[in-house]
């Protein structure tokens, strides 16, 4: 270091030149440093002393700052759409992205989310946010108003999470959950892909990864995606857990799909005001609507060993809400269940 410096006593100002700034004193000693933006130019300038690094310690106090300026600028992007892997669509969304900034850090939620549920896309957003952490952007798309009047917005969470996605219900959990900070309409004169103007059902490449990325990688603020609109989103109507004569009720939003378990919202808090204890027996209702679907007694336990095989049993699943199960076979193949807002469950204690 000292030998470098002793050679190259001077270095020239920095240049805000986009995403890579090159500091050069001849054509053999080159040296890169990437940038997040042009306005730390003048921090970088400031550091330098006009030019003159008086010493190795600040030389290597700029390399510093500059590396975690970079790092601190971007979040991580996550998308989850209902396109499935079978064709590119998911790739072509992806290399929007990457053509915003090819630094971005890119992950998924799921792509097999069911063709145009949207309650679904609610759940799978409830079930992840909240593991990640603040400043994350997501990008869902499930969207069969493509096109139509319905609106594109980034809502902001007072979490500090940022969901870009048509405003057509997919928001419902999230918003519940994390609560609603700020939502912006999401301006298409400035953020959408170019070329893209005649294209009207793939808003999810040429309108939300193209802004989810820019907002990710810090092209634009928050502010820059487009006008203010009043902090709600639309909601979708469900049953919410309550505890009401002596029976919990609560609604099926998902199945553990690989299994076919009941995934409930009844929380543990609710559920337990039945008075149940690890052992004991409650009784289970399940409708579709009005229609009672499937009506049994189970036992309350810990796992799924706790029964023998092909035994129903109600657990607390890993976000700790009740969920029903039989063991080493499909309860929802089994019985012919489904998810939804319009499938209901009602749980008493057994006598």
């Amino acid at each position: 270091m000292e030998k470098f410096l002793s050679m190259h006593s001077t270095i020239p100002p920095l240049r805000a030149a986009g995403r890579c700034h090159r500091i050069t004193s001849n054509q053999r000693n080159t040296l890169e440093i990437p940038l997040p933006c042009e306005r730390r130019a003048r921090s970088e300038e400031h550091l330098l002393q006009g030019g003159n690094i008086q010493n190795p310690a600040a030389f290597i106090l700029l390399f510093v700052f500059l590396f975690f300026s970079l790092c601190s600028s971007q979040s991580a992007l996550v998308f989850q759409t209902d396109f499935g892997l079978k064709d590119g669509a998911v790739a072509c969304m992806k290399g929007v992205a990457f053509g915003v900034d090819p630094q971005l850090k890119m992950f998924d939620v799921t792509h097999e989310i069911p063709a145009y549920d949207i309650w679904a896309a609610a759940y799978q957003l409830k079930q992840t946010a909240p593991y990640w952490p603040s400043g994350t952007v997501f990008v869902s798309v499930v969207d069969p108003g493509v096109g139509t009047e319905r609106k594109s917005i980034v809502m902001k969470t007072k979490s500090d999470h940022y969901f870009v996605t048509p405003d057509n219900g997919t928001l419902t959990l999230v918003a519940e959950d994390l609560g609603v900070a700020e939502v912006r309409q999401i301006d298409e004169k400035t953020n959408r892909l170019a070329g893209s103007e005649k294209s009207y059902t793939f808003h999810g490449r040429d309108v939300y990864a193209y802004t989810g990325a820019r907002l990710a990688s810090g092209k634009i603020s928050f502010e820059q995606v487009g006008p203010l609109l009043s902090a709600k989103v639309e909601m979708i109507a469900y049953e919410k857990p309550r505890f009401e004569q002596n029976a919990v009720w609560g609604t099926i939003p998902i199945l553990d799909t690989q299994y076919g378990n009941i995934w409930t919202n009844l929380d543990e808090q609710t559920f337990l005001k039945l008075g149940v204890k690890i052992g004991g027996e409650v009784i289970v209702q399940i409708k579709e609507e009005e229609k009672i679907v499937w009506e049994g007694k189970m036992p309350y336990v810990r796992t799924f060993g706790d029964v023998p095989v092909g035994e129903p049993l109600l657990y607390l699943n890993s976000v700790l809400c009740v969920s029903f199960a039989i063991n080493q076979e499909s309860f929802a193949a089994n019985h012919k269940i489904a998810s939804g807002p319009n499938w209901r469950v009602k749980i008493t204690k057994a006598k």
